[in-house]
């Protein structure tokens, strides 16, 4: 009869040990009780000082997600002897690091070594697609951080150049569809691009066209002139930039889509339904966001003795 207790009991502890591991709504309900509400203050101060800081904190949550999973693996620092993700081609524009580590900061004089920095990225980004008008969506916590964050595994972060096949592709391989591969991509209702990213499109394109044949022409002259200016230039990817909202799906339709990767959604008739979808219907894009970028920030996560919960996060422990 006793053993039989203590083997029940056992069973019990090692319950309650792998689900404080696992993640949840409520995993700092105890540890961390203010955790969102901290994050939160923090966003929307940031915000209001600059509402272009919404595009960039989606789209570092974005960018850690894809690339080792959601591990704050994108916000290490370089050091002499590696070269981090942050250091990458394709994240050197990447925005918001000090709105992370602000919350991080405010976190740890309230609950010191308990809140990981992958939590904080993927509640960030959720702060901001609210405050810019997007859709509120509940995410689970108990992300742990990342120990590796190397240059050369950037490599596969989908690249503006890519036509609707090699995306859908990429995203297949992280577990998305192609109408997750649309909603998602629907993150571009914010923010800009610089010239670098699509100069390709205005001239030279291919052996029979100078001009890529899916942009409106007129557009094409606009961002021919604004081009000029030079590769770094900012273009916004609709006429709203700093709103959460269907824009950037009616900028498709019109031949108005900024990057190659932007105007192949509507070319290719696999995924053109569901952009004309989105564009008639707010909801119906701002409920498939949702849940796609639910999904995002569950890849990959590393929890208990995977990772770590970073003191700082710009550096492993």
């Amino acid at each position: 009869m006793v053993a039989s207790y203590v083997v029940v009991l056992f069973l019990l502890i090692e319950l309650l040990i792998s689900g404080a591991e696992a993640l949840s709504m409520d995993y700092y309900m105890m540890s961390c009780p203010f955790m969102d509400q901290i994050v939160s203050n923090t966003v929307n101060q940031a915000l209001r000082q600059d509402p272009t800081l919404a595009a960039g904190l989606l789209r570092l949550h974005f960018h850690d997600c894809f690339v080792q999973g959601c591990d704050a693996s994108v916000l290490i620092d370089s050091t002499e002897d590696n070269t981090a993700e942050k250091d990458s081609p394709a994240n050197l524009s990447l925005r918001g690091y000090e709105v992370i580590d602000t919350a991080k900061k405010s976190i740890e004089d309230q609950c010191p070594g308990v809140v990981s920095c992958a939590d904080i990225v993927a509640v960030a980004a959720r702060d901001a697609v609210f405050w810019a008008g997007g859709p509120f969506y509940e995410i689970s916590k108990g992300r742990k951080d990342g120990r590796r964050s190397k240059i050369e595994d950037t490599v596969n972060l989908p690249a503006p150049t890519l036509n609707s096949t090699a995306l859908i592709k990429v995203f297949g391989q992280h577990g998305f569809d192609a109408r997750e591969l649309v909603a998602l991509s629907g993150a571009h209702t914010l923010g800009v691009a610089r010239c670098a990213s699509f100069k390709n499109r205005l001239s030279n394109f291919d052996s029979g066209n100078d001009v890529d044949p899916t942009l409106d022409s007129s557009f094409s002259r606009t961002l021919s002139r604004a081009c000029s200016a030079g590769d770094d230039t900012q273009v916004p990817f609709d006429r709203t930039r700093n709103s959460f909202d269907t824009g950037y799906f009616n900028a498709l339709q019109r031949g108005m889509g900024l990057l190659s990767s932007d105007q192949t959604l509507f070319t290719d008739p696999r995924t053109r339904p569901v952009v004309s979808g989105y564009a008639a219907n707010e909801a119906m894009f701002f409920l498939d966001f949702q849940q796609a970028v639910i999904k995002m920030g569950l890849l990959d996560v590393k929890e208990g003795s995977q990772g770590e919960v970073r003191l700082h996060c710009r550096r492993v422990n």
